[in-house]
């Protein structure tokens, strides 16, 4: 009888110990996937090296009965399919300061770029890489981006671990779509792993583990022990479980969510706050633009901040990369997001769809700037402003034409204003001669095609500015026009009267940065290479650049020749004019420029005389 019970409990033993066997067929992601034999053992080596060890398969067992209800409610949220969660067993064991070879970090392995790309705080003070709930709504999103491109889950995932990029490079084309795949031998090395780690975990992990994990979120400065106070349980239990808060505190920058363990069905946890699974997300729709926190400005996609986001979050919220978020919305990285303020999702237009903007309190360029979705360089070209000039409470301001020259007036003056083409692109003229009149003298010789034209007078052109939906460069101080090419236009059949346009370029060769501008805008600018930037001006990447910074434009940009004079001088301001170019000029400081002339602020009037002081 003894013997027989023996050889019972052996048999229930070795039953136990047998590893799940991979099946022909399995569902993935709502796929039907058919595993044929040479991927089947290729996969059933990786389930039983899981598997071989009970207690190591259930220490990881226990730690995903812990944080698989996190990641589910995330997915759920994000709307991705719950089979994903497996991939964390397969990146970190769910080891949360998990550190691989290549130095991707935390749950779900990401490289520090990676992570803040999708939104997540990567500092001293706080690795998000290491939160649960953070890292696994980053992961949602990037598997979820990476879906985008191929519109298969399969190819997402194996998009997770060589990059969209390199998937595309090596995946079929025309498996968009697909509900069916074979597994072979020849699929992907991660994808055949993933599927391993699934088959190997997906019955062991049901049911309730032996310590919960219960999220809610911290809105202020709060200190882990004071958490830990609260919630009676021991400090370093706390911290072993918020391992993220890396200084033992929580800033107030945004919410984040802290877990808080508790064993088995102890006493119920008293918690400060609201007790939720994860941080709030928009509204469920099919179409991403039928939504509350979305519409359109001037024919742009825009999407309205929550609170708390960042650029980095609003950019991975959008779906967008985060370099044309920043470059659309004219800000840095660090720029601080208003909540409830719109930025946009695409590039800005040249013109608005209305004609004019009055300023409100409190209003600068920018912000009117994103208001009508109209580009920066074009609000200050219409309105004839300066670099660093701002603008005035009661203004108004031209949104798609340019005011007119030394005019209060409220509408463009046909003089000034010529309709070029059909679609409404409009050219403003302006070249004020010694005399302070404006003028233009050309001498076209108009042919079939295309005419060159020599410029006669005057010599130099101060402002001509082609207005048109176009990424053409500033145009600043132009100090000699060559002949060009001049687009000869006819206006209607019964008139060979044309209209010519006279497009040029400067050569500045310096930059001064201005508030919200960012190196890939300025380069972007004067067509240059960022790392040029960076390179030409020893930039440190960390410190970034800073408004009133002087940029060289190239390797080479020498400084100006500064006029060299000891009495004192006067200089009349011209409409080109800044104080910084002024203060280059004669070799002083905008510093001294202020004080000689009692300026209490940048602006400069046409005409006015500024004091130069010898050397």
């Amino acid at each position: 009888m003894r013997l027989f019970f023996v050889l019972f409990l052996t048999a229930v033993i070795t039953v136990q110990a047998q590893p799940p066997q991979v099946p022909h067929k399995m569902e993935f992601a709502g796929m039907t996937l058919t595993i044929r034999d040479d991927a089947r053992r290729e996969i059933q080596k990786d389930v039983n090296a899981l598997t071989q060890s009970p207690r190591h398969h259930n220490i990881k067992v226990e730690r995903a009965k812990t944080y698989f209800p996190i990641i589910e409610k995330v997915f759920e949220e994000e709307r991705i399919p719950d089979d994903f969660k497996y991939l964390v067993l397969q990146e970190s064991a769910l080891i949360a300061d998990a550190v691989s070879v290549s130095n991707a970090v935390g749950f779900w392995q990401f490289k520090d770029y990676t992570a803040v790309e999708m939104g997540l705080r990567v500092d001293k003070e706080i690795d998000e890489r290491l939160n649960i709930v953070s890292s696994s709504r980053a992961a949602a999103r990037y598997i979820k981006k990476n879906n985008f491109y191929f519109n298969n889950w399969i190819f997402a995932l194996q998009a997770y671990q060589m990059g969209a990029g390199g998937a595309m490079k090596s995946v079929p084309k025309n498996l968009s779509g697909a509900k069916n795949m074979e597994i072979t031998s020849s699929t992907y090395w991660y994808v055949k792993k993933y599927l391993a780690h699934k088959i190997a975990f997906e019955d062991a992990v049901k049911g309730e583990g032996q310590i919960k994990a219960i999220a809610y979120q911290n809105k202020s400065k709060k200190m882990l022990a004071e958490i830990a106070k609260e919630v009676s349980i021991s400090e370093d239990e706390l911290k072993q479980y918020n391992k993220w808060a890396k200084a033992g505190h929580i800033p107030d920058d945004r919410t984040y969510t802290v877990i808080i363990p508790r064993v088995g069905d102890g006493p119920e946890i008293k918690l400060p706050e609201t007790v939720v699974a994860s941080t709030p997300t928009e509204p469920v729709a099919k179409d991403p633009f039928v939504r509350p926190d979305r519409t359109k400005i001037n024919g742009i996609k825009v999407i309205k901040a929550l609170p708390g986001e960042t650029a980095v979050s609003i950019a991975s919220r959008a779906g967008v990369p985060i370099s044309d978020f920043l470059n659309w919305n004219d800000i840095p990285r660090s720029a601080r997001i208003e909540t409830d303020q719109y930025y946009l999702l695409g590039k800005k237009r040249a013109r608005a769809q209305e004609a004019y903007h009055k300023v409100e309190p409190g209003e600068n360029l920018w912000a009117v700037s994103q208001k009508y979705g109209v580009q920066l360089k074009k609000l200050r070209r219409y309105n004839r402003l300066n670099s660093n000039e701002d603008i005035q409470p009661g203004t108004t301001l031209w949104l798609a034409a340019k005011k007119p020259r030394n005019s209060n007036s409220e509408a463009p003056s046909p003089a000034e204003v010529i309709e070029v083409d059909k679609e409404g692109a409009t050219f403003a003229w302006g070249a004020e001669s010694s005399s302070g009149e404006t003028s233009v003298s050309l001498q076209p010789t108009v042919s079939s095609n295309e005419t060159t034209v020599p410029v006669i007078t005057p010599a130099s052109v101060a402002e001509p500015v082609m207005q048109e939906n176009s990424d053409e460069k500033p145009l600043d101080s132009i100090q000699t026009l060559q002949p060009v090419k001049a687009v000869t236009m006819l206006p209607d059949s019964a008139s060979q009267k044309s209209e010519t346009i006279v497009i040029a370029e400067s050569k500045k060769k310096e930059h001064v940065v201005q508030a919200k501008e960012t190196l890939y805008g300025i380069a972007h600018t004067y067509n240059i290479g960022v790392m040029d930037l960076v390179r030409w001006n020893n930039l440190n990447l960390q410190d970034g650049i800073r408004p009133g910074q002087v940029l060289k434009l190239s390797e080479n940009s020498a400084e100006g020749e500064n006029l060299a004079f000891t009495s004192t001088l006067e200089h009349e301001v011209k409409t080109t004019d800044t104080l910084y170019s002024i203060a280059r000029k004669y070799g002083v400081t905008i510093k001294d420029l202020m004080e000689w002339n009692n300026k209490k602020d940048f602006s400069l009037a046409i005409g006015e005389k500024l004091k130069i002081q010898g050397k």
